[in-house]
């Protein structure tokens, strides 16, 4: 059985090394206004459809999803508290661009600053933020540069936490599709700030209204964020979720406002529109495999992991499962031990492997153990 897992290992390792059946770059019908974008879905990663989405070029405030990235990572981890209070300094308070007009000393909890962040773009508390998990604004950028690198953003150089305009601070589509999807995936509690349409800061005496418009126009919207600049142009990295499937739709120097949005819908409406998400099973309940010499007598096998598989439209009834499992174990069995595994086709061809592995540990009968349950077989046979 010991190799009969080598094997299954094998085969999964060059499962997981095949390329992507949806080759980047087939950008269909869709005539856009911008210089660079792509498109992807969040769950697998997928890119969909790319337009020179490895330019560098400036993305103004759409910087700020990696200083949320931080921050929700910090939040979650326990390392700060979304009631925190972080106290303004005066480098914050002195942030230029789009701010909530924080003052030196005033203190707003990492809720608050969160929500300014994602709804107004709030440059100052983007930096309170940052001094408030790194000390300054600078440690901040390396640890922001840090992750970057971590995620496989190769064409992306951070300079500040906010997006405002600075010599070399630059990034791609594609990277700011990589670090959305990280912070979405991983981190979906962001939705509860990403899609206030509108609210308030002060007890209610500072109005805010997301300068992301499709929060309220588009349906399915989740976030994430906007940003532009005279350099950058209008930029977005939209975010919506429709038939439990998410897409990702970064938009890079457009030359107005209204046609980052336009831009953005049509990514996202040509998505919607060609992909969907399949959930796949085994045909059957999966069945106890025997286990030889082992303390019980079987072990249960379920699937390492849930197989949701993107598809494009109208294949859904072409998703066929082919499953492999041992008849047999011997003991012992570590608990995860691959079992077998669950070949799914799209069409007839190869998609995805999913491991069957062992829900238990089961322990090999000792000496002692194969004569008590001997003497019990045959009590019970009289």
């Amino acid at each position: 059985m010991k190799r009969l897992s080598a094997v299954f290992l094998a085969v999964l390792m060059l499962a997981a090394a095949m390329p992507s059946s949806f080759a980047a770059g087939e950008n269909g019908d869709l005539s856009l206004s911008c210089a660079s974008s792509i498109l992807m879905e969040k769950e697998t990663g997928t890119v969909l459809y790319e337009q020179d989405a490895h330019a560098k070029l400036e993305p103004a405030s759409v910087t700020k999803v990696m200083t949320l990235l931080l921050v929700m990572e910090a939040v979650d981890s326990g390392r700060i508290s979304l009631d925190d209070m972080v106290t303004v300094s005066t480098h914050a308070a002195g942030t230029g661009g789009s701010q909530v007009y924080l003052k030196e000393g005033e203190q707003l909890p990492v809720s608050e600053m969160i929500k300014c962040v994602t709804v107004v773009s709030g440059n100052d508390c983007a930096v309170a933020l940052a001094e408030h998990l790194a000390g300054s604004e600078t440690a901040f950028v390396t640890q922001m540069n840090q992750r970057a690198q971590e995620l496989g953003m190769a064409d992306t150089t951070f300079l500040n936490c906010t997006g405002l305009p600075a010599q070399g601070h630059m990034t791609s589509a594609y990277d700011i599709a990589l670090m959305s999807r990280e912070l979405i995936l991983n981190h979906p509690d962001i939705r509860q700030y990403t899609t206030i349409w509108m609210d308030s800061i002060r007890d209610g005496a500072f109005g805010l209204t997301n300068t992301n418009r499709l929060v309220r126009f588009y349906q399915g919207t989740t976030g994430l964020k906007t940003g532009s600049t005279d350099g950058a142009g209008f930029c977005i990295s939209a975010t919506a979720e429709r038939d439990g499937m998410e897409l990702i739709a970064v938009v890079m120097k457009s030359p107005t406002s209204p046609e980052r949005f336009e831009d953005a819908k049509a990514l996202l409406d040509y998505g919607f529109a060609n992909y969907a998400l399949v959930n796949v099973y085994p045909e059957a309940p999966l069945a106890p495999v025997e286990v030889l010499l082992g303390s019980v007598s079987q072990v249960q096998p379920h699937l390492q992991r849930d197989c949701r598989l993107l598809v494009r439209r109208g294949e859904e009834g072409t998703v066929t499962t082919n499953l492999t499992i041992a008849e047999d174990v011997e003991a012992p069995v570590d608990q995860g031990q691959t079992l077998g595994q669950l070949e799914v086709y799209v069409d007839g061809e190869l998609r995805d492997t999913v491991p069957i592995v062992s829900a238990q540990q089961v322990d090999r009968l000792t000496v002692p153990g194969i004569f008590g349950r001997m003497l019990r077989q045959l009590l019970m046979a009289d």
